[in-house]
């Protein structure tokens, strides 16, 4: 998780900005170079939320695990204009789909407390209301719902603060940005004007953007791109006052005179077509729609479905689109029960059942979308495929709702009830069983997602043991040179001396990472240990020369595998230790990992129980 705080102590307690001399980092620590260590306080820095503070090669070294790169990011932030040498700079081979995934996740994740609380308390005022605990004409009820919808009201805002946090623009002027959209100037144009208006004799298609998401994220990445150009032909002395207004006087417009008719066209096409093609199939309709029903929603499009719903219960007393959104719903309480059943991890745990809880009781989906569609994407296709059935059996059963209402406590609601109950139980039971049996990918890096809620998945009859990642010498970790490693702070393992040229993997699983500098490998195995292969001491100094990678991120490697190769003479001659560590970096969320004493190559160093 971002921690600008902890970014600022650790600038603060390394002797401030003015006694860096650059900054880099590696797969599980900050490497400083200061232009006087002795303004360092080592002493605070580890008193902070890292592990460990090491001096040693020139370098102030501060481990703070594998969720560095973010603490690096927020660091460099701090630190402003700063020379951040060449391994910091190169692509990380992540996939450009992966990347936005990450991005956008990342950008979520500071607020998923809030979205998880708001939606367990929509999910009790339901509840309360349903069972007469509460008028929903009550200031008590007008009171708690303001406190239940207010993050979902301001998701622009809120969002925008975060996701320009993460675009590396100033966050205060994304949120101004994101704030526009919702101003009483703007949203009293949306009463009387006919949806229309204009800005400068440009047409101006006028919609609710409250609890949007997509319209606010376009709209930074153009903050980003104008920042960026603004900043290149302004003079320094004049960017603080004037670069923030035309970034608001260029981007509001163009938010307001693009996306916003993006959405509307976009959204009623989809509308139209649903409409005329229930006419025509409603089974194979309700099919197609189950499966893009999510997306649909992620992208704030289905509130163009909302009028169409609403027209027909009061004008035919019922609708047939409405049961397979409830499938969504269902398909994304599965999902979220899953992910609860499947990790091991603490906080993965707890987000997901709190996601459960909302969309089980009442349809209420945003955490789920929120803290698991945007951070697993094959959960999110589980759950897709499981809407398309189950809106299949809907159009098979001709459901249709007589109300506007989500949730099982309005089952009853919908007709035939049964057949509506067995369309829901098959997207609810059918995405929960693919993502206990299937798993899901880990929303981060090697070690864990970078937010902090990586899971730790068990594939049952998975063969627990580890090998060794080199030919050679294998040696405790304790014998390491390195204080990170030797003190078992960044997890349990095992160093190998090598005496061969090849990297071998060391079990059955995925490629998470491999670091630019190719001095270090993530990999996340079958059984969820999540494991780093890091080649040498200090080695990311090489930038990556000596070293031949073969793998990369997503590929699946099993056990024994080439993986690489590395010139260790050259790299001894360069005056490096060539040890290679195979570091199990979540080791607690295991009973057990112990050490074993090989024999051979071939036998386990590791054993996980």
């Amino acid at each position: 998780m971002r921690d600008m705080n902890l970014a600022n102590k650790i600038v603060a307690y390394i002797g401030g900005k003015e006694n860096v001399q650059s900054l880099t980092h590696c797969m599980t620590r900050l490497r400083f170079v200061l232009k006087d260590e002795n303004k360092a306080d080592k002493e605070a820095l580890e008193k902070l939320d890292i592990m460990q503070v090491v001096r040693g090669g020139g370098q102030y070294q501060v481990v703070i695990g594998t969720h560095v790169k973010e603490v690096y990011e927020d660091v460099i932030s701090v630190l402003g204009d700063i020379k951040s040498e060449k391994a910091d700079s190169k692509a990380n081979g992540q996939k450009l789909s992966a990347k936005i995934f990450n991005v956008i996740s990342g950008s979520f994740t500071p607020i998923i407390p809030a979205i998880l609380g708001s939606g367990m308390l929509k999910a009790l005022l339901q509840i309360l209301v349903a069972a007469g605990a509460m008028s929903s004409t009550s200031g008590t009820y007008a009171i708690l719902t303001a406190a239940s919808n207010a993050v979902f009201y301001f998701l622009p805002i809120i969002l925008g603060i975060t996701f320009g946090t993460r675009m590396n623009v100033n966050p205060y002027i994304s949120g101004v940005i994101g704030a526009a959209l919702l101003e009483p100037n703007y949203t009293r144009l949306l009463v009387g004007s006919g949806g229309k208006t204009d800005f400068m004799h440009i047409p101006v298609v006028l919609m609710d953007y409250s609890s949007t998401v997509f319209p606010v994220l376009l709209a930074i990445c153009t903050y980003v791109l104008v920042d960026r150009l603004l900043k290149k032909i302004i003079p320094s002395a004049f960017q603080v006052l004037v670069v923030p207004m035309l970034s608001l006087m260029l981007v509001v417009p163009i938010t307001l005179i693009v996306f916003g008719p993006f959405g509307i066209y976009t959204g009623t096409f989809i509308s139209d077509i649903l409409t005329i093609a229930l006419g025509k199939n409603a089974v194979l309709t309700n099919i197609v729609f189950g499966f893009i029903g999510i997306p649909t929603v992620m992208l704030g499009l289905h509130w163009a479905l909302i009028p169409v719903i609403i027209n027909n219960l009061s004008t035919a007393g019922q609708d047939f689109l409405l049961p397979t959104v409830q499938a969504t719903a269902y398909a994304g309480a599965g999902a979220a029960l899953g992910v609860f059943l499947r990790t091991k991890d603490v906080k993965l745990k707890e987000l997901s059942f709190s996601a459960f809880v909302p969309a089980f009781l009442t349809g209420i989906t945003e955490p789920v979308i929120y803290g698991i569609f945007f951070k697993f994407r094959r959960v999110l296709f589980y759950a897709m495929s499981m809407s398309a059935v189950a809106g299949g059996l809907c159009g098979v059963f001709h459901v249709y709702a007589s109300q506007l209402a989500g949730g099982i406590l309005v089952i009853p609601s919908y007709t035939p009830a049964v057949d509506f109950a067995i369309a829901m139980t098959v997207a609810f039971v059918g995405t929960l069983l693919l993502t206990y049996i299937f798993g899901f990918e880990s929303g981060g890096s090697a070690g864990g997602a970078s937010d902090g809620t990586a899971s730790s998945q068990e594939v049952p009859g998975a063969k627990k043991t580890m090998t060794a990642p080199a030919k050679g010498t294998v040696v405790h970790l304790n014998q390491v040179s390195d204080e990170a490693f030797s003190s078992g702070t960044l997890g349990k393992g095992v160093g190998v001396v090598p005496t061969s040229n090849e990297i071998f993997s060391p079990a059955d699983g995925e490629v998470v990472t491999v670091f630019p500098t190719k001095h270090a490998i993530g990999i996340r195995t079958e059984y969820g240990g999540e494991i780093i292969i890091h080649i040498g001491i200090n080695t990311v100094e090489l930038d990556g020369k000596y070293f031949d990678i073969f793998v990369k991120e997503g590929d699946k490697i099993t056990s024994g595998q080439m993986i690489g190769t590395v010139e260790f003479d050259k790299v001894k001659e360069a005056g490096y230790d060539t040890t290679v560590m195979l570091i199990v970096t979540n080791t607690s969320h295991f009973h057990d990992v112990r050490i074993m004493e090989p024999d051979s190559f071939q036998d386990p160093v590791i054993q996980i129980e």
